[in-house]
């Protein structure tokens, strides 16, 4: 697999781009994130640059609000609706915590919901991803 100073080459644009490699994680476990900045997500080799969902099997762009404080009982049920073990919610660059009312419909059907800055919750998806466990994220590209 190409490094992902390798994908990026020749795009002096890039400020803070993580390469995200986990020695577990592999694009043979699903849909691999491989680097996240500000106004973009680089998954599988292509940029996304809006709110997506993210599961192992599925990428459904267009997802969530542009501003995180507007994420809706809608948007985390839209995540529930693809019956995950786990919600990463990806808040953009900073961690904002919504009303618990938000998401407390994925407390009542038992799933664990996890709310991040979306950095960190493209590694903690890579990570549960390479767990074998069924995840799904919600992230919020700004």
């Amino acid at each position: 697999m190409a490094s992902t100073s390798d994908m990026l080459a020749g795009d002096s644009t890039i400020r803070y781009f993580a390469p995200m490699k986990f020695s577990a994680a592999d694009s043979g476990d699903g849909h691999l994130i491989q680097g996240y900045e500000s106004g973009r997500i680089l998954i599988d080799g292509k940029s996304y640059h809006r709110g997506l969902i993210l599961t192992p099997e599925r990428i459904l762009d267009g997802w969530g609000p542009s501003n995180p404080a507007d994420l809706s009982e809608d948007d985390v049920r839209a995540l529930i609706e693809l019956d995950p073990q786990v919600i990463v919610i990806g808040t953009g660059q900073r961690q904002v915590f919504p009303s618990p009312a938000v998401y407390a419909s994925a407390m009542r059907h038992g799933v664990g919901v996890e709310i991040m800055d979306t950095g960190a919750a493209c590694r903690t998806y890579n990570i549960v991803m390479a767990e074998g466990r069924r995840i799904v994220a919600g992230l919020i590209v700004e």
